[in-house]
């Protein structure tokens, strides 16, 4: 009985998080009420609440798995013993890819530059977590390529994740302004981005 009532939770979450997300495409996020997605979904606004403290909640519900999908999908599909600069390209589609299909790029449009462009203050804290917890899977990411000899001994590793994710946001907002969205040119940009991360722009040859 108490797996039965489990799942019925796990449902009814699901349908709330799914309504959310059906009116911040139609409506807009800025406004969707929470009693408009209590309405929407079939519920009371307290049962909207129990579940999901703030529509920014919603939001997370959906991104907070997308990222590891990222990275399993990326560790799947590398080839450890070729480029490094693909393997992280690689990275950064697997990741947009996954972000894409979670949430619909109206949305996108609405949502990102908000992130982008908002004191950190203000950057709610779950959304700060889970970009934290991004950067941490990058650097998982570049571990193994470091262990498989694609990147040097004494890397600050850390750093080129915190960079590669913030550009990765940066050339997210570049892609959704067009429609259809540029895939090719985005890749150029992020290959080109990528390169300057992993090579640098310093002369090698010189002493």
């Amino acid at each position: 009985m108490a797996g039965l009532r489990e799942q019925q939770k796990e449902q009814r979450r699901q349908a709330i998080a799914e309504a959310a997300i059906a009116l911040f495409e139609s409506k807009g996020f800025q406004q969707t009420r929470m009693e408009d997605i209590a309405s929407s979904s079939g519920v009371s606004v307290p049962t909207v609440f129990k579940y999901f403290p703030s529509k920014q909640a919603i939001l997370f519900e959906f991104l907070k798995n997308a990222d590891r999908q990222a990275l399993d999908r990326a560790r799947a599909e590398v080839d450890f013993s070729g480029d490094p600069l693909d393997a992280m390209c690689l990275l950064e589609e697997a990741i947009t890819v996954s972000e894409l299909e979670v949430m619909p790029v109206v949305l996108w449009r609405e949502i990102l530059p908000l992130i982008l462009f908002s004191p950190r203050s203000e950057l709610p804290a779950p959304y700060l977590k889970m970009n934290e917890k991004l950067v941490e899977d990058i650097v998982e990411f570049l571990t193994e390529m470091q262990q498989h000899g694609m990147i040097r001994q004494g890397a600050d590793l850390h750093t080129a994740a915190f960079m590669l994710n913030d550009y990765s946001h940066l050339q997210l907002n570049r892609l959704i302004r067009d429609e259809p969205l540029d895939w090719e040119a985005h890749r150029v940009n992020v290959r080109a981005t990528t390169a300057l991360v992993l090579y640098g722009i310093a002369d090698s040859t010189q002493d």
